[in-house]
């Protein structure tokens, strides 16, 4: 059982990697460079809102204050906000508005990528809480602010110009 902990915990991210990648390549041209430029303007946000929430909130992880063993080597700094149930978190809510189906499939890695690190005493849940907080917001900010009407309407003649 330790071995399907450490497993998903550790690699079960480039699943969400590659789950992302599938679909954005299966996007029309249009809904690909906006899902990208979602991607990369919301991960940005999301890494910000985490190392702002670090700063702020210390966590130590759990094999430090329960005098445990990790099931894998890892440094004993702070917990706050879990870096990997960050980023499958993000690529589950951004994809998830784009299609439920994938976005759910998505978000099911990122649940199970926190469960694992928890299991593993590396993460409190609340490191994985915080995570899929900031993803969320991060996600849903720059998905309102690419859909504004002024941006739209910027983006389309841009397009136009090109077409």
């Amino acid at each position: 059982m330790d071995s399907l902990i450490v497993f998903v915990a550790t690699y079960f991210l480039y699943l969400g990697v590659i789950v992302t990648l599938w679909f954005w390549w299966r996007c029309e041209r249009t809904t690909k460079i906006e899902l990208l430029v979602r991607l990369v303007a919301g991960g940005l946000l999301a890494l910000a809102l985490a190392a702002i929430g670090g700063r702020l909130y210390y966590d130590p992880r759990p094999f430090v204050t329960e005098h445990v063993a990790p099931l894998f080597a890892h440094a004993a700094d702070n917990g706050f906000p879990s870096d990997h149930a960050l980023l499958t978190s993000f690529l589950g809510f951004t994809v998830l508005m784009y299609s439920r189906k994938v976005g759910a499939i998505l978000l099911a890695v990122a649940v199970a990528v926190g469960a694992a690190r928890v299991a593993a005493h590396v993460h409190s849940a609340r490191d994985i809480v915080g995570s899929f907080v900031f993803s969320a917001l991060a996600a849903v900010i720059v998905e309102r602010l690419t859909t504004s009407p002024r941006l739209r309407a910027r983006w389309g003649r841009h397009h136009a110009r090109r077409g």
